[in-house]
């Protein structure tokens, strides 16, 4: 084996699962330990950290899912159990698997640095979850498994009516208020139209989209498809639009609903999944390795600047590590999402698919799109 480090990395799932995550833990657990750590498993996330549920990984299957902490549920006296086991089971790094409720949890612990020393210590955040909705990564680990569930789901559903003329498919997809799924799903499996909280649409962009289909359905084609994230419009809801086509469209269609729910977070994951969780838990290791040298003095890990706690992130293909609390302005905490979105520039080419005369960009600045600065990252070898 190779010679120990003499420090400790803890590994912790937060938040609902994504498939690819068990790839991201398993290699940060590998990788780990041939960089000579001891690495230690948390059960039930940050929860898991307040109550000591934290073992070696081989000890009992794989790290547990727990829910971020709920701000003010337990206030200072969770900072303080937090610390207090960061320090019973010399934890010298945190590596943190998980969606937004990770990127908001770790910045609590960043506030509690002030107050509690034992949480000054490197964090580096994997972006885990289905909505791909973390500020600072283009996509999320289980993105591109529930992407590929909800598309082969389409596609069944529109077989299902090859012997019926004239019907219209509503699906409900996940995704909380990021519309990344129904999006790109929409994209893939030639939706009509994709409702989503991002792209405002009113009771006018409604009847639009019923007439269009109306037309549609005296041509050759005679199947609809329409996509709705599940929080796109609290009032315009899957059964208002489900209403709204079923009785605009008597005599010409009829309507059939469908909400997806949670066979969207499970599955097998995809080999993109499974590749880029592996790539992130070797990022994240190397770099937290980094880390802990570079905040050591005389044995004792000290960590309290901004870059000391990073989220790992993938922007224009190349894995980047970017300060969590730089990642605060670039965010709407209340939608949880982030507040520029790439995808976003891809629905009008889902609009001119479906048929719809619009205008799209094809101006140069719509090709010309360089990286403004890119951290180099010391880890880059990998």
């Amino acid at each position: 084996s190779s010679p120990q480090s003499g420090h400790t990395l803890a590994v912790l799932n937060v938040g609902a699962p994504a498939a690819g995550m068990n790839a991201a833990v398993r290699s940060t657990v590998r990788i780990g330990l041939i960089h000579g750590h001891r690495m230690l498993a948390v059960h039930d996330g940050f929860e898991g950290l307040a109550h000591g549920k934290v073992r070696s990984p081989g000890e009992r299957g794989c790290t547990g899912r727990g829910t971020a902490p709920k701000s003010g549920s337990h206030g200072p006296k969770y900072f303080e159990e937090i610390g207090a086991n960061i320090s019973n089971f010399g934890i010298h790094g945190l590596i943190i698997i998980g969606g937004f409720e990770a990127f908001t949890g770790s910045l609590e612990l960043m506030e509690g640095r002030t107050k509690y020393e034992e949480l000054c210590i490197p964090l580096c955040i994997i972006p885990a979850t289905v909505s791909n909705n973390v500020p600072g990564s283009d996509f999320s680990i289980g993105a591109d498994t529930a992407l590929n569930t909800i598309t082969t789901t389409c596609d069944r559903i529109k077989q299902s009516a090859a012997g019926t003329k004239r019907r219209v498919f509503i699906i409900e997809t996940m995704g909380g208020f990021c519309g990344y799924l129904a999006t790109m799903a929409g994209l893939a499996g030639g939706a009509d139209a994709a409702y989503i909280y991002e792209d405002h649409f009113n009771i006018h962009d409604l009847q639009v989209n019923v007439e269009h289909l109306t037309e549609k359905m005296k041509t050759t084609v005679k199947r609809g498809l329409i996509l709705r994230n599940e929080r796109c419009n609290e009032n315009y809801t899957t059964d208002f639009i489900y209403n709204l086509y079923s009785e605009e469209g008597k005599g010409i269609f009829d309507c059939r609903k469908n909400v997806l729910g949670h066979m969207q977070q499970g599955g097998t994951p995809t080999p993109f999944d499974r590749n880029f969780g592996t790539k992130m838990g070797a990022k994240a290791v190397a770099w937290i390795t980094g880390k802990i040298k570079e905040c050591s003095r005389h044995g004792r890990i000290f960590a309290n600047t901004d870059d000391s706690a990073c989220l790992l992130g993938m922007r224009k293909r190349s894995l980047v590590f970017q300060p969590i609390t730089e990642l605060k302005e670039q965010t709407d905490f209340e939608h949880r999402i982030p507040k520029e979105q790439w995808w976003l520039k891809l629905r009008p080419i889902l609009k001119i698919l479906a048929k719809y005369n619009i205008e799209l960009d094809t101006s140069e600045k719509a090709h010309l799109e360089h990286i403004t600065h890119k951290r180099i990252s010391l880890e880059s070898n990998i």
